[in-house]
């Protein structure tokens, strides 16, 4: 299987799951040195601030993929347009930018509203196979 065989929404897994490591990148920009990666968690353990909710948006980056994952799995063996579900693939990709930007900003409220907008997006991705 080429790439040319690869969905926009097949894509949009792929950009889902690399969001992650954007936001541990984020988080240990300017303040993880090398003697840090003896024990990156404890170092992570320590962290205050907008740093600590960029690890904590990793974090919740990991726990929510494997859904995203599986309701696009499942929409293309439900034969889902394709349409329809690169659509939606797309909008919960950019959903979860807005998530982790507003982790990192402290933005607790709309961030929890942007987090259920996004587990319906998935939700729907789940059943627009059928």
């Amino acid at each position: 299987m080429g790439t040319s065989h690869l969905t926009l929404a097949y894509w949009c897994v792929l950009a889902a799951a690399l969001l992650p490591y954007l936001t541990a990148y984020i988080a240990k920009a300017g303040a993880f040195a090398a003697r840090d990666n003896d024990a990156p968690r404890e170092w992570a353990g320590r962290l205050e601030g907008w740093r600590a909710r960029a690890m904590a948006a990793h974090t919740n980056g990991f726990e929510s993929l494997p859904f995203f994952v599986g309701a696009v799995v499942i929409a293309h063996q439900y034969g889902a347009a394709q349409g329809r579900l690169d659509a939606l693939a797309v909008a919960y990709v950019l959903l979860r930018v807005v998530f982790i930007s507003l982790y990192i900003r402290g933005r607790s409220t709309t961030r929890s509203a942007v987090f259920a907008l996004a587990l319906l997006v998935n939700i729907a991705i789940l059943f627009v196979g059928r």
